[in-house]
Parts: structure tokens; sequence; C-alpha cells
């Protein structure tokens, strides 16, 4: 009997410069949480950007039940990475980021360079960015699944994104 090679390639430096480039360019992401009143699945799609020192950060309102799933249960998971205008969908880089949310208080010292941050690549979110039900939600990442493109997948550790 043989054993199947694995489809995971190893980790490599294009690897991570590829997912660093996904989070550097991406907007917005799917964000994945357990719902708070059922515990199944929820996926909602979610402002995306980078804090200061590389760490995924989004901007929430308590108005959403993401935001109720994140503040029960900080486990969830972004995919960033949107599909060409060209070929299959499949066949894009794209980056799933398994995390643990951390809400940023405004009184906390990284508040206003996390806001100022966002509101560079968000300008449009300043409408609303200092609104009472709105909080910075920082993701501590975990580990990610990169696929970058056909038969390039790459598992990622935290320890992958240190140099963010």
């Amino acid at each position: 009997m043989t054993d199947k090679p694995s489809p995971i390639r190893e980790t490599d430096d294009e690897a991570r410069e590829l997912a660093q480039e996904l989070m550097r360019s991406a907007r917005f992401a799917a964000l994945g949480v357990l719902h708070p009143d059922t515990g199944t699945p929820h996926v909602t799609r979610v402002g995306f950007g980078l804090a200061p020192d590389g760490a995924p950060v989004t901007l929430i309102s308590d108005l959403s039940v993401h935001t109720r799933a994140l503040a029960a249960d900080p486990r969830a998971s972004l995919l960033v990475g949107e599909p060409g205008s060209r070929g299959d969908p499949l066949t894009h880089p794209r980056l799933t980021l398994s995390v643990r949310a951390r809400f940023v208080d405004r009184q906390a010292p990284e508040h206003s360079a996390i806001r100022a941050r966002w509101l560079s690549d968000h300008p449009k979110s300043g409408l609303y960015a200092d609104f009472a039900d709105f909080h910075f939600v920082v993701f501590e990442i975990e580990s990610a699944a990169l696929n970058a493109g056909f038969g390039k997948a790459f598992l990622l550790l935290r320890t992958d994104f240190a140099a963010g």
C-alpha cells in the first residue's frame, strides 16, 4: 500500500509574501463566526484592514450579529482574496485566517493609531467610525490556509506573519 502525497506544499518565503500581499490589498473580507443564538456557522462581509503592527482589523457595529458572536466567542475566520476578472474563480489566490478577536477599547493607547490607519484606507467610514456603537476589532492570527492557485496549497503558522 502506498501513501498518497500531501497536497500541502512546504511553506516558503514566496507563500508568506503572497499571504501578506493578500492581506495588504484587501479592503473587505468574509468573516465566519458562530451565531450567538444558535451556534451555527454565520458568515458576513466586513471591512478589512491592517493595524499599524500588521494585525488584521475590522470596524463593526454593536447592531450586527457578528459583533455579538465575537463578544460571546472570539474564535473566527476571515477569508481574503478576490477572484480576478477572467478565468475560473477557484484558480485565484485566497487566504483563510483562523483568528481570535479582541475588541479595542477607545481609551486604549493603540486605538488612535488603528483609527488613523483605518480611515486612511477606508475614508468613507469616517462618517460612522466614531459612533458609539462602532468598535475596532483586532484579530490575532492563530494559523492560516493559503490557496495560491490550482495545486498550490500552504499551511501557515502564527510565526509566518510575525514580520507582518
